[in-house]
């Protein structure tokens, strides 16, 4: 079984900024988002994957990935995907031996960023960079699997966290 430790935080800032590397776009959509799996395809850059990934809320999931053909993604993405489809720029940013993945995304979820760091285990030590915000892993909303049926455009000053 394939396993996913990872945990996510939102960003603070643009610190980040000066370490990171030029950032790839991301197209993705959901087939499926159940209470115990979804079933993403992504275009991430030059390369299309089939994604499963368990449903379950915190920083270990199960995740299943296979490389499909372009034509397909763009097909799949385009005619049978939830919309509104998530788009996303990702930059890889080094900090204390760890790459993290800062997410910015676009569309309906412009003004949204977040960062996720993979670990080898729920306890693995993680020194967390200054613009690392506030911890969001256990909440379902910052899923992007969410961020479809929810997105951040129509998210309220409270689910935001911010005052209008």
């Amino acid at each position: 079984m394939a396993t996913e430790i990872e945990r996510k935080f939102l960003v603070t800032g643009t610190g980040w900024r000066a370490a990171a590397d030029a950032g790839t776009a991301y197209r993705q959509g959901y087939l499926l988002g159940s209470e115990r799996a979804s079933v993403r395809v992504r275009i991430e850059g030059e390369v299309a994957r089939l994604n499963i990934k368990s449903a379950t809320l915190g920083v270990t999931r199960q995740e299943y990935e296979y490389a499909i053909p372009m034509a397909d993604a763009a097909a799949l993405l385009d005619g049978l995907c939830e919309k509104p489809l998530v788009e996303k720029t990702r930059y890889h940013v080094p900090h204390a031996g760890r790459v993290w993945e800062v997410d910015v995304f676009a569309g309906d979820n412009a003004g949204l960023v977040v960062a996720e760091v993979e670990l080898e285990s729920e306890d693995a030590p993680l020194q967390l960079p200054s613009w690392a915000g506030r911890e969001v892993s256990g909440e379902a909303r910052y899923y992007n699997v969410c961020l479809v049926r929810h997105p951040y455009a129509n998210w309220t000053a409270d689910e935001r966290g911010t005052v209008d």
